[in-house]
């Protein structure tokens, strides 16, 4: 068998050939999986240039597919581990990369996983072209707990990856959620075009760098941030103070109190404040009934 590492495997199908392929392995893209597979080779180079990969590097990959950004991932000396719940693709992926020390499947659905369990003890990045469908509750699964990734590069949709990297003035609780553990940026978009098939929308890379330290760390903290902070989300379109009036058992002078502590003006609207406002609003609010 042929290097499965060799430059011309890392070179992804062209449109007609992915085509060929499916047919050959008799397999069928699952629209209920968001299985769309990318077929532009920029757009591979600049996901792996956005994980800044170095030799040695722990790579969980969620949703690998064909294989495509795998072997890349491997070329650059990573670590992979494979998290593929169709069994089809799961097949596929043993016979193609088996001879590949550094690679390793679990046939899975992401969403029952932790990923920092799966590299017990030591540092991780997570790489993958992930299913759009399970974008929001895959980024919580991969943030939450004490031991998130050093470095998250996905490609989701465009709208979603704006949304999460949104500055104050276009927050919403995923951009509150996400950032209060890392900082988030857009690395480049993607159009529907490098997909076969091609879905309704266009992509884009987010990058996700681990903060040193989360405005609001894992503990008994957390339960309350967010709790607050979905309370003012509930009110989007109000003034923060009679957002978070109406949705918590607070009296009004609380609340005014509290943001008066954190210099918060009360007739701001909540996309409008940082996570750190959030985090001291938490805080000056003190334990909620």
């Amino acid at each position: 068998m042929s290097d499965p590492l060799a430059a011309d495997r890392l070179v992804p199908p062209t449109p007609g050939q992915l085509r060929r392929l499916m047919a050959a392995e008799r397999l069928r893209p699952r629209k209920s999986l968001s299985q769309n597979f990318l077929t532009d080779p920029e757009a591979l180079d600049a996901i792996v240039a956005a994980a800044e990969l170095e030799p040695g590097d722990n790579v969980v990959e969620v949703g690998p597919g064909l294989g495509v950004l795998t072997r890349r991932l491997l070329a650059a000396g990573a670590s992979v581990l494979a998290v593929e719940l169709d069994p089809r693709l799961a097949e596929y992926l043993r016979r193609e990369l088996y001879a590949v020390q550094r690679f390793e499947l679990i046939e899975a659905d992401a969403l029952s996983l932790h990923a920092r369990e799966l590299f017990p003890g030591r540092p991780f990045k997570v790489v993958a072209n992930i299913p759009y469908h399970i974008t929001s509750p895959l980024l919580h699964a991969l943030l939450e707990g004490d031991r998130p990734p050093e470095v998250t590069v996905v490609l989701v949709q465009l709208e979603v990856a704006q949304r999460v990297a949104a500055p104050p003035g276009r927050m919403s609780y995923l951009s509150v959620f996400v950032q209060n553990v890392a900082t988030a940026e857009v690395v480049a978009t993607v159009p529907a075009a490098a997909f076969e098939p091609a879905p309704a929308v266009d992509s884009a890379i987010l990058r996700l760098r681990r903060r040193d330290a989360p405005a609001v760390a894992v503990g008994d903290g957390r339960e309350p941030f967010y709790r607050v902070v979905q309370a003012g989300f509930r009110q989007r379109r109000k003034q923060v103070h009679n957002g978070l009036t109406r949705e918590l058992p607070l009296e009004r002078e609380q609340v005014e109190e509290a943001l008066a502590a954190c210099a918060v003006d009360p007739e701001r609207r909540p996309q409008t404040l940082s996570v750190d406002e959030w985090a001291c609003l938490t805080g000056q609010l003190g334990p909620l009934p």
